[in-house]
């Protein structure tokens, strides 16, 4: 396996940021129509949903397909599944990338003037749903959209989608999601938080520069532990003491493109999901998910340390029209298998959505 690049290893998880934008690429929206009410009963005061746009939107508005993107991931998080001939294609689809809540594009801690920082209230997986469900009825006018699809937490959001607005959508496309976070995933989630707080430069989310310390190591715990497995490493060094200078290199590749109070908020939210918590479920997972009408298809990763494969293979099974398929068969690639920096995993996703897109669509036919 060739070693990655830092960029792309950034994109397992993280944001690129804004700043990556060339004249090339769509350009970077933002959507507000005032203050977002939370499931709290609190609101984000002056909200704005970021996103960007791939394609034409057809005259019937027919052709929809919304991404939503993984944990500190923005709207680039899947590029490596749009573009000509690829799964997500521009001359099919009108393709909008949105922003979670949270990830420093959309309204977040790190760029909320009303309530910056800590101030900033708590928000759910379900917020961040019913901010992109806003953009697509406020903003485009649009009822119904083809599919929904997105990675890791994308792929957690995608599956309340289907609960939440059960028929706002054709088909669903999660990939290594969750229905309900498991401990494992909760004791990962906060061993990052304390890699942070615990780290005196973090000053109770008043720092003026990023704790250092505390963001190295979690870069450690999740991207280059939970998001990678040691399948990986194996096949990239050739004795176990090559990795430490690359880990070094990867730490400082991410200090410029991460803000921790960001990671934390979304951290919060990830740690409380469970699609069974919808209002009308009491709680019932597997109820909750009975419920989807959308045809799916769940992808999972070998050995993802992140996401546990088991979570979304015993949950999914509930999905009355669902398809569930390992990314690579043969390759332990784990979380990182949604990455988009192996050549077989991204040769996969490409083939395997696009052909179940097809098969929604009827070749296409249904978009016309």
């Amino acid at each position: 396996m060739k070693r990655p690049s830092q960029l792309v290893l950034i994109a397992l998880l993280l944001s690129v940021p804004v700043a990556a934008h060339t004249p090339q690429q769509p350009p970077h929206q933002l959507f507000g129509d005032g203050d977002l009410k939370l499931e709290s009963g609190e609101a984000i005061k002056d909200f704005s949903i970021s996103y960007v746009t791939h394609g034409t939107l057809n005259v019937k508005k027919s052709n929809v397909i919304v991404m939503v993107t993984a944990i500190s991931g923005n709207h680039h998080r899947i590029d490596f599944m749009i573009g000509p001939g690829k799964a997500l294609d521009p001359a099919k689809y009108f393709i909008i990338c949105t922003d979670a809540i949270g990830n420093g594009l959309t309204t977040s801690p790190s760029n909320s003037k009303a309530q910056p920082r800590m101030q900033f209230p708590k928000f759910t997986i379900r917020d961040m749903v019913e901010s992109q469900y806003r953009l697509l009825k406020e903003k485009f006018g649009i009822d119904h959209i083809v599919a929904v699809i997105g990675p890791s937490m994308g792929g957690m959001q995608t599956l309340q989608w289907g609960v939440s607005h059960p028929d706002f959508m054709d088909a669903l496309v999660a990939m290594v999601p969750l229905a309900k976070t498991p401990a494992w995933t909760v004791a990962v989630l906060e061993a990052s938080r304390k890699a942070i707080m615990d780290d005196p430069a973090w000053m109770d989310g008043n720092y003026d520069a990023p704790p250092e310390k505390g963001v190295r190591l979690w870069r450690d715990i999740l991207n280059l532990l939970a998001a990678r497995t040691p399948d990986m490493y194996q096949a990239q060094f050739k004795t176990g003491m090559e990795v430490l200078p690359w880990m070094r290199e990867q730490e400082n590749a991410v200090m410029k493109a991460f803000d921790a109070n960001d990671w934390i908020y979304q951290t919060w939210a990830y740690d409380q999901h469970d699609v069974g918590t919808t209002p009308g479920f009491g709680g019932d997972t597997a109820r909750a998910l009975v419920s989807i009408k959308a045809k799916t298809l769940i992808l999972t990763g070998t050995k993802d340390l992140l996401n546990p494969e088991f979570e979304p293979k015993e949950m999914g099974k509930n999905i009355p029209n669902v398809k569930m398929m390992t990314i690579s068969p043969g390759t332990v690639t784990g979380h990182a298998s949604a990455g988009g920096f192996n050549p077989a995993d991204v040769d996969f996703l490409n083939r395997e959505v696009g052909a179940f897109l097809d098969g929604v669509t009827n070749g296409g036919k249904k978009l016309n």
